[in-house]
């Protein structure tokens, strides 16, 4: 059985989600500078290197939804980049994927709905269990902030300041720094967190302490 960190760290784009992420864009820089900065190349070679990884991932069970909207992003990248004539705005997509994310997951925590918790509870099978223990919500939505500053808010940030010098190479570099192992990083410091913000005594994130209905 797989166990629930790497189950979490798939749905949090992790191993396989890596390759999605770092694979596509290092093809399109390569492309585009081999050919002498031509746009055209450097797009048909992204999308034949993510229509690649779909389809090793699909024949290695992997689901359909996933891939296509994989490659979905990549086609999108690949369009506005065309549209616009820049090659720096092929990983425009990434960037606003980044800023929807920090956003969602910040609104998720003042809402007491921390994401990392939905996602947590998804994996274990309690769905929103956790939710009546307030220990858990807390404790999650402590944790949930790591996310949006050492993961989304980061990567804006990075991402951003090179769209705007339109720096290609740097940011390829970037997308490799911060995919997978940004994600192991941030996923071992929001692990601590949430270990940290339990009370002492408290049995953990597989045991929500629910309140005894009154009588």
């Amino acid at each position: 059985m797989t166990a629930p960190t790497d189950s979490l760290t798939d749905l949090l784009g992790g191993r396989r989600g890596a390759l999605d992420a770092t694979v596509p864009p290092v093809a399109f820089a390569l492309g585009w500078a081999v050919s002498g900065q031509t746009l055209g190349w450097g797009a048909a070679v992204a999308v034949t290197a993510a229509a690649a990884i779909g389809g090793w991932r699909l024949s290695h069970g992997g689901k359909i939804t996933a891939v296509v909207g994989s490659l979905a992003a990549v086609v999108a990248g690949v369009l506005i980049a065309l549209y616009t004539g820049r090659a720096a705005d092929f990983f425009l997509v990434q960037l606003l994927s980044n800023v929807a994310s920090a956003l969602a997951w910040a609104l998720s925590i003042l809402l007491r709905w921390p994401l990392l918790g939905v996602v947590v509870g998804l994996v274990l099978g309690q769905k929103a269990r956790w939710r009546r223990d307030p220990d858990l919500v807390r404790a999650y939505g402590r944790a949930s902030w790591v996310w949006v500053f050492g993961q989304y808010t980061l990567r804006t940030a990075a991402f951003g300041l090179l769209w705007w010098w339109g720096n290609v190479v740097a940011l390829t570099a970037a997308r490799i720094a911060l995919s997978w192992p940004l994600v192991a990083v941030v996923l071992a410091a929001s692990a601590v967190v949430l270990r940290r913000t339990l009370p002492p005594g408290h049995p953990g994130v597989r045991h929500p302490r629910v309140p005894e209905p009154a009588c």
